[in-house]
């Protein structure tokens, strides 16, 4: 099978400032997520491959055939940017039929409109309306309807969600990736956001300054980050140092723990996740320490916990019955760690 894009060796920049650092990535097919941080390279690696931009080096491949030189128009692609940008003065119906082709006919338009609209769970009467009439979440439907209308190979989607409220962000992104399933339609999705790119890809590859970091499914590049960077920036995570004995015993500022991969004896850094950290008021063992930080998110909160003058951890508690800031608490790590050998932090 013809993977929907092949990414080797790309380079690119702005002037004499390099941005993107030699990265790799093959999309098969289902959503990719490029998840990082403001001004990693995220866009610049979605400008390259819709061919706003040009590398400096490398190959782009969409459906197979490379890209060099092509136009943005001939590559095969559907984009959706950041607001949707749809035409003001044109209706939902006029807007999504501007992707296809000038020779298809009124007939053809009007049934490809009425099914994009299923398609993205929109009411068919928003056909005659205008961008103005819709809500922030419709528009952005209405974005990856147009992109979806010449049946691309490849949807690149910037950062489509990031302008629309929580609940109304995690509608419309589960209501957009339906859509390119049932289209068969493979996505390139741009997002900082970790939580939209852990429900939403099958696919996600962490960048920072211009490379990946790790690429590999949602599940893998969570639970076993290859790179403190990785598990730092995905959820909440605390990266403590701890040591390996000869035994293979690890001691850490919460004691004694297990980990995920055997290490060698020596300095090791650990990753403990808020989850992986259990919080008793009233427990006579674990390790001791002092409440200084609450967030509360409804479902449930998270607490910053002081061990030492310079030994902080996070932990994520339910909703109800959080420790009061001054409260004294025990810890005890729930489950193996992820190490890396030496002090990384």
């Amino acid at each position: 099978m013809t993977a929907a894009l092949e990414i080797s060796g790309l380079r690119a920049g702005h002037g004499r400032r390099q941005v993107l650092d030699g990265l790799d990535l093959t999309v098969e097919g289902g959503v990719t997520a490029v998840l990082g941080a403001s001004g990693c390279g995220k866009t610049t690696l979605l400008r390259c491959v819709a061919g706003f931009m040009t590398p400096t080096a490398g190959e782009i491949r969409i459906g197979g055939r490379s890209v060099a030189g092509l136009a943005p128009r001939r590559r095969g692609i559907g984009y959706v940017p950041q607001e949707g940008a749809l035409f003001p003065h044109l209706d939902v119906g006029g807007n999504i039929a501007f992707g296809l082709r000038r020779n298809v006919g009124r007939a053809e338009r009007q049934d490809r409109v009425a099914e994009l609209l299923r398609l993205l769970e929109l009411p068919a009467e928003l056909a005659d309306r205008h961008p103005h009439e819709l809500s922030g979440g419709q528009q952005q439907r209405v974005a990856v309807a147009r992109a979806l209308a010449p049946r691309p190979h490849l949807v690149l989607l910037d950062e489509p969600f990031s302008s629309l409220d929580a609940g109304l962000r995690e509608e419309s992104g589960r209501a957009v990736v339906r859509a390119l399933r049932t289209a068969g339609a493979a996505a390139l999705l741009v997002t900082h956001d970790q939580g939209e790119a852990l429900s939403l890809a099958d696919q996600v590859a962490v960048m920072a300054a211009g490379r990946f970091l790790q690429v590999g499914s949602a599940v893998d590049v969570y639970l076993t980050p290859e790179h403190p960077g990785v598990a730092a920036f995905l959820g909440s995570a605390t990266l403590l140092t701890g040591e390996v004995d000869g035994a293979g015993r690890v001691d850490s500022p919460l004691g004694e723990v297990a980990l995920t991969t055997p290490r060698p004896a020596g300095p090791v850094t650990l990753v403990v996740r808020a989850e992986q950290v259990q919080v008793s008021v009233d427990a006579t063992s674990g390790t001791k320490g002092v409440v200084e930080e609450v967030s509360f998110f409804g479902h449930d909160a998270t607490i910053r916990v002081r061990l030492s003058d310079d030994v902080r951890v996070t932990a994520r508690v339910p909703g109800t019955g959080i420790p009061d800031i001054g409260a004294t608490v025990a810890l005890d790590v729930v489950g193996p760690l992820v190490g890396y050998p030496g002090n990384m932090r």
